[in-house]
């Protein structure tokens, strides 16, 4: 059942002006007057095959409900793999895991270039044309350690876009990311600090000192966070949560207004599906922590030095699932609560529809 709804129609929104006040954090997607959301020339996905993603997180989130607490993130992980497998293998579509977590952690995985769905077995010819050949980002639970730890912040999260639309990590492990809800927030990831929080101190008409920049707690990212300390921005600094954290910097009604540093790949190309139908900003390029993942990237071709932008991640809208195993707040309208005993599960979507929040 629907207990939230988000909409912005785009005839009745001016671009940066959100429908209720204030500046607006981010583009809704236009609703559809059929009832099937037009995602781009490749592929159709209808109500149907949403709710079929839908279906497929929470079924991990419900797997993985009895580990919370446990202290035991591998297991975490292995349960929720295992579910989200079996259940995305039942979804009606030919579909392909192109972004996966889980080998960068020596954890339980969707492997890159795993194939999944019904279809794949059921067609032969005549009748592959009307099925939906997908990509997914995935990772079947961000945040193992808060639900290992039985602390908020575990999600199961997946993008779901026409075939070849998401960008291919090959080996990379790590991304250096810049998100915020501002369109057009920075120019380069090379830029100073300093100079992309003036810029969206003049984009949102407030001080920097008004301004929220989140960055992973880790050594790598030590330079970012005192950059931004430096310039007089507020630093969020968070353990774990990377998706959580730039969803927050993507939705309407969110607190973060720039997330910076490098964390996981395969998260960032999660945020860029969401980036791209939100409309805000994202940039990132490859950030090799070792020899050894820099060589394995030398040798799929893949260049440290490019930056890609938001629609290089995602090139076609996507759809993103967001099922909430030990709770997470993403904003005002989006604050999920977590596993409840009977097993029912809070999620939310965002698609070519808008976003929801349910109980299912």
């Amino acid at each position: 059942m629907a207990v939230g709804l988000w909409q912005a129609d785009a005839a009745a929104t001016s671009p940066g002006v959100r429908p209720d006040a204030g500046p607006m954090r981010g583009r809704m997607p236009a609703r559809c007057e059929s009832g099937v959301r037009e995602y781009g020339p490749m592929t159709v996905i209808t109500p149907a095959l949403e709710q079929a993603f839908v279906d497929a997180t929470r079924v991990a989130a419900r797997a993985v409900h009895p580990l919370v607490g446990s202290g035991d993130k591998d297991a975490v992980d292995s349960a929720a793999v295992v579910a989200l497998r079996g259940a995305l293998d039942g979804v009606d579509v030919d579909g392909r895991v192109v972004v996966g977590e889980g080998e960068k952690d020596a954890a339980p995985m969707l492997f890159v270039g795993e194939m999944f769905g019904a279809a794949p077995a059921a067609v032969a010819d005549a009748s592959a044309a009307s099925v939906a050949a997908v990509d997914i980002a995935v990772d079947p639970v961000d945040g193992t350690r808060s639900a290992a730890a039985g602390v908020p912040g575990a999600i199961v999260v997946l993008a779901v876009a026409p075939r070849g639309a998401l960008l291919d990590l090959g080996p990379a492990y790590y991304l250096q990311k810049l998100v915020s809800w501002v369109p057009d927030a920075a120019r380069s990831l090379d830029e100073p600090v300093a100079i992309t929080l003036e810029r969206l101190s003049v984009r949102t008409g407030r001080p920097i000192s008004g301004l929220t920049v989140a960055v992973q707690e880790r050594p790598r990212n030590a330079a970012f966070a005192a950059d931004a300390a430096a310039a007089g921005a507020r630093v969020e600094l968070f353990a774990d949560g990377d998706v959580e954290r730039a969803f927050r910097g993507l939705l309407p009604g969110g607190d973060i207004d720039l997330l910076l540093g490098i964390g996981g790949a395969p998260e960032g190309v999660i945020t860029a599906a969401a980036a791209r139908m939100l409309g805000g900003t994202m940039l990132a390029r490859f950030a090799p922590q070792s020899s050894s993942e820099a060589e394995r990237l030398s040798a799929a071709g893949l260049d440290s030095g490019r930056t890609y932008d938001r629609d290089e991640l995602c090139s076609a809208d996507a759809f993103v699932v967001v099922s909430s195993v030990t709770g997470i707040d993403l904003g005002e309208g989006a604050r999920l609560v977590p596993v409840s005993s009977a097993g029912v599960v809070h999620t939310w979507t965002l698609g070519a529809d808008g976003t929801t929040v349910s109980l299912g």
